[in-house]
This record gives structure tokens, C-alpha cells and sequence, in this order.
């Protein structure tokens, strides 16, 4: 794999943090996302009152990539405007695993230029993926 462009990928989830819809929780997040094929993908999130209907800033990315066709990706950035370095949360986390690979790198950026990364592993160690479902045994009901 060649050297990643994290300024490149900071910019753009930075960009689509400015979109972000958080009149609740007043906490915008952008993402990009690296896509096998060089493209940046970029999602935010989007809170609804009923606050179950929202969606995040890492699932939108993902999302919009997988219309466009992607399905494999080689990094991801999470921004946040806030001191704390923010990951990603725990179901996005499962989402992450469905499409990257255990050690792909996953970082976090704030307004302060600070960044940190993880692993996917590191940030789901043993991630329930699609190779549980193939190897596992089906279960045949009596009707």
C-alpha cells in the first residue's frame, strides 16, 4: 500500500463536519473515508429527534462510497471540533469491520491539528465479520 495522504483525508472530513445536522447534540463529526480505488468518500452526521433515526458521520461515508460502487477501503478519518480526539463509536466500529481490514488505519483529527490512530483491530479486537456467517453450520428448523 503507498504512503496514505492524511492531510489530504484530514481536509476532507473536516469539510464534511461543516454539513454536519447536530442541532441536538451540538457535536458535528466529518469523515472520509479511503477507498481501494484513491477516491474520498466523505460523510457527516445526521441527528433526528427521534434520536434512534440518527445516522452517523462514518456510516453516511461508507454509505455514499458503496453507491458509487466501493466495497474495500484503505483508511478512514474521523473529525471532530473538540479537544478530546473522538473514534468511532461502537456500531460504527462493526460497520467499519464489514469493509476494511483488521489493520487498516483508522485516526481521529481535531481543529487543533492533533491526530491519533488505531487499527480496526485495536479499535474491535475479534469483530464479528462476514467470515462467521460463511463458516458457520445452518440450523434446520422442524416445521
Amino acid at each position: 500500500m503507498k504512503q496514505l495522504d492524511w492531510a489530504a483525508l484530514q481536509q476532507a472530513a473536516k469539510d464534511a463536519a461543516a454539513q454536519a445536522y447536530a442541532p441536538y447534540s451540538q457535536f458535528p463529526v466529518g469523515v472520509a473515508v479511503l477507498a481501494e480505488n484513491g477516491q474520498i468518500f466523505t460523510g457527516c452526521n445526521v441527528e433526528n429527534a427521534s434520536y434512534g433515526g440518527t445516522v452517523c458521520a462514518e456510516r453516511n461515508a461508507i454509505a455514499a462510497a458503496v453507491v458509487a460502487g466501493q466495497r474495500r477501503f484503505q483508511a478512514l478519518m474521523v473529525y471532530t471540533p473538540q479537544t478530546k480526539l473522538t473514534p468511532p463509536c461502537g456500531i460504527c466500529r462493526q460497520v467499519i469491520a464489514e469493509f476494511f481490514l483488521p489493520d487498516s488505519p483508522i485516526a481521529s483529527c481535531n481543529h487543533l491539528g492533533e491526530q491519533q490512530s488505531w487499527s480496526l483491530q485495536q479499535l474491535l479486537p475479534d469483530a464479528f465479520t462476514p467470515t462467521y456467517l460463511a463458516a458457520s453450520t445452518k440450523i434446520e428448523k422442524d416445521i
